[in-house]
């Protein structure tokens, strides 16, 4: 499956992303970045909400309230002051104490666990973007927020390639101690 991902990559995502970066603005790009990332943030209110995490709550709440409001559906970072989390579902199972299984790599979405990969399932299931039933604006959204994320990527690929003698090695067990960092 890695050799799989890796090739659609090279193939298509890679060059996709690199052509958004050379022809959008830089403040373009900026812009849709926060719009996804405001979306990201409501997800992660409700993770650190079950994750009895209440003052971090409180402050992505705000973040969101804010952006939302004053930052025109997040285009514009105004609450940028207010630190910015990172809390999924397969966080909050960790939290509660759940393994995170064996490594995987899922087709399409890269690297994961068993545990994680249920809560990327439980994520997708309540997204706001997936859940819209208009398909072509769906679709529009889900690919514009997969580019924005290859993009975030590229300069973490370059030192990847120019340093690291077994890639897929490499991937894994960085994707594993991040992953055991987040919950921890």
């Amino acid at each position: 499956m890695y050799k799989f991902n890796d090739a659609l990559d090279k193939a298509i995502l890679k060059p996709v992303a690199k052509g958004y970066k050379a022809v959008l603005p830089d403040p373009a790009q900026k812009m849709v970045h926060n719009f996804f990332s405001n979306i990201d943030d409501i997800f992660v209110t409700g993770n650190d909400l079950l994750q009895l995490k209440f003052r971090q709550a409180a402050s992505d709440f705000t973040r969101v309230w804010v952006n939302t409001i004053f930052g025109v559906f997040g285009l514009f970072d105004v609450a940028h002051k207010l630190e910015k989390h990172n809390e999924d579902f397969g966080q909050t199972l960790g939290y509660w104490g759940v393994g995170s299984g064996p490594y995987l790599v899922l087709p399409f979405l890269g690297p994961s666990s068993i545990r994680d990969g249920a809560g990327m399932a439980v994520d997708s299931y309540y997204g706001l973007i997936e859940n819209i039933e208009d398909i072509p604006t769906r679709n529009t959204l889900y690919a514009i927020s997969k580019v924005d994320q290859r993009v975030q990527l590229l300069d973490v690929e370059t030192i990847i390639e120019d340093t690291v003698v077994d890639r897929y090695s490499f991937i894994r067990d960085g994707y594993m101690m991040r992953r055991q960092s987040l919950v921890y």
